[in-house]
């Protein structure tokens, strides 16, 4: 039995109201025919993708590396990813000579990472199709060589004590290669062009909450359930 009709009432037009909005929010009408979700999903990625743009800052502390000589021999993890690198490694002015997985390189380490941070650029761009042009093979998978190659020349720089060299090549692969990748499709936005829709997403996020405690408060003092301390 109600105990309090008006209370009561108050909570399930909450609740109601609550579920119009969620059904709204479902509904192909942001953007580009995007749910809500979907929408705000994209917008935060695309906001995250202008934040994560370190590979104008990594190609002047590159200038550094410029001239260290450095020779390794890495596993590519199978013979056809062991080509791919080597091309990759080819074209940047390094000597590479596969055998089987494994891949002997010698080279110019700031001249390597120098053409792995242009090629990063590109996917970070969007240009898949200009590394596809450059490498006869798909853009990310230039990027997957990329970031395979400077994971096992930072193992074996260490091996042999290059600390620094391999702590930069680890830098460049985790803010340079894997970003790219990863955002690879998104369109990067400063946040400062949409600060408007951000800070309404995040007062909506933290009323719509509240939305929802309130009117499930209301319903159960109007049903007469309360909590005693």
């Amino acid at each position: 039995m109600i105990a309090d009709k008006k209370i009561f009432l108050l909570g399930s037009g909450l609740l109601v109201g609550f579920a119009v909005v969620f059904c709204i929010m479902f509904m192909p009408i942001f953007g580009a025919g995007q749910n809500a979700l979907n929408y705000f999903d994209n917008l935060f990625n695309s906001i995250s993708k202008g934040s994560a743009y370190y590979i104008p800052d990594l190609v002047q502390k590159n200038e550094a590396y410029q001239g260290r000589e450095v020779a390794v021999t890495i596993d590519a993890g199978s013979a056809h990813q062991a080509e791919r690198t080597a091309m990759l490694l080819w074209k940047a002015g390094a000597a590479a000579e596969v055998d089987g997985t494994a891949i002997a390189l010698k080279g110019d380490l700031g001249g390597i990472l120098a053409a792995t941070l242009e090629d990063a650029d590109l996917l970070f761009h969007n240009r898949t199709e200009d590394l596809q042009t450059k490498y006869s093979f798909d853009g990310r998978g230039a990027l997957y060589s990329w970031w395979n190659a400077l994971k096992g020349m930072d193992k074996e720089l260490k091996k042999q004590k290059q600390f620094e060299n391999a702590k930069f090549v680890s830098t460049v692969q985790a803010k340079a290669v894997e970003v790219a990748f990863n955002f690879n499709g998104i369109e990067p936005q400063n946040i400062a062009d949409k600060v408007g829709i951000v800070i309404f997403a995040l007062a909506f996020y933290v009323i719509y909450t509240l939305w929802f405690g309130f009117s499930i408060m209301y319903l159960f003092e109007g049903w007469g359930m309360e909590l005693d301390h």
